[in-house]
């Protein structure tokens, strides 16, 4: 994400795709929603105390979201400003790290206090132990069915302030039923109803499509018959589009299952290449018939290509790591992966960048970051 950040402007096969398909940047946060399933039902796998457990996890997982609730509620301005602070009427309530909190508390509770004695020995008796945790997945995906191509989308309108302290209106035609177009989807319009559109992240990634940008599929001008919706604030971690991303950790679970129940490299990598591939045969198929991969939905078919992805490469990493002891090239990123929340809040969430830049030589626009181009 490191890199999406700084070079994601300067090339799209790196940066997030403007609406339906699916780029480099699109898995990053799948991915690391799925490794924390895996490491879930590594750190589950003997539970003494099932209300002691319980607690614990409620307890990183809301200090996870209070750190997310600071970062990317807007409380920190970012390189471009140097004051800080966050105007309450304003303040964005969802975002990466919160979405990682909610899943992963979700997930956590499930492991801990769903799952049977079944005796495991083979892939059948492997999801029947885990039967329980399996049908919540299967009922928080049907859940985001039912919303997404069910309820129906009114008109609806917003404003955009204006430098000299007036206001823009604009209003928005919808008036539709399962529509998944930018405007019209059931996913803002549940984030607009319960967190307020004043609570929105402000730049949404829709800004970039065709409609919208006359420098498709980067960031620029909009064109002289952009709709109305182009500068609509709206959440990519929304309320919706955030239980595909619980489902995801919930699939990463099992694959983390299966490390605790088969001791064989083959069986493990059996065990997960024959579900991998299932997700991708789902994923494709859904994406044919007219259910678009699209991340800022978090769509089935997005759930299920990443979910697919992240198996293949956790089979690839664990042959090349475990099976063939190609350790010591793989150092780095053994150590990103144990400090990443420190790495995504230094960098990512642009902390380091903001504390350079707050050195600078006679005024603020004499410092490190200007000179060597960024901030600038």
């Amino acid at each position: 994400m490191i890199l999406v950040d700084d070079a994601g402007g300067f090339c799209s096969a790196i940066n997030h795709s403007p609406w339906n398909g699916v780029t480099i940047a699109d898995f990053v946060m799948p991915f690391f929603l799925f490794i924390v399933g895996v490491s879930l039902g590594l750190t589950y796998k003997r539970v003494s105390n099932r209300k002691a457990a319980t607690r614990k996890a409620i307890f990183r997982a809301l200090k996870l979201f209070a750190v997310g609730l600071l970062l990317q509620g807007g409380y920190f301005h970012g390189i471009h400003s140097l004051t800080f602070g966050v105007d309450l009427l304003h303040i964005r309530f969802m975002g990466v790290l919160q979405r990682i909190a909610i899943a992963y508390l979700l997930a956590a509770v499930s492991e801990v206090w769903h799952r049977s004695d079944v005796l495991v020995d083979s892939g059948y008796s492997l999801m029947k132990k885990y039967r329980i945790q399996l049908f919540v997945g299967g009922l928080l995906t049907s859940t985001y069915l039912f919303l997404l191509y069910g309820l129906f989308v009114p008109d609806w309108d917003y404003q955009i302030p204006l430098q000299d302290g007036m206001s823009k209106f604009y209003s928005v035609k919808c008036g539709v039923r399962g529509d998944t177009s930018p405007a019209c989807n059931a996913v803002g319009m549940i984030d607009r109803k319960i967190l307020g559109i004043d609570h929105l992240y402000k730049r949404p990634v829709y800004g970039r499509t065709k409609q919208c940008s006359i420098d498709s599929p980067f960031s620029g001008p909009l064109p002289a018959d952009a709709p109305s919706w182009c500068e609509a604030p709206f959440d990519p971690e929304g309320l919706l589009s955030t239980i595909m991303a619980v489902v995801t950790c919930l699939i990463g679970l099992q694959f983390g299952h299966v490390i605790v129940h088969f001791k064989h490299h083959k069986d493990r990598i059996f065990q997960w290449m024959i579900p991998s591939s299932c997700l991708l045969a789902c994923a494709f198929c859904l994406d044919f018939v007219g259910m678009h991969m699209n991340k800022a939905l978090y769509t089935v078919s997005y759930t299920c290509v990443t979910a697919g992805v992240s198996g293949l490469l956790l089979a690839g990493i664990y042959l090349l790591v475990d099976v063939y002891g190609f350790r010591r090239s793989m150092q780095a990123m053994e150590w990103m992966g144990k400090h990443a929340l420190e790495i995504y809040v230094l960098l990512a969430c642009n902390i380091l960048p903001i504390f350079v830049q707050g050195f600078y030589w006679k005024e603020p626009r004499n410092n490190l970051l200007n000179l060597i181009g960024i901030g600038s």
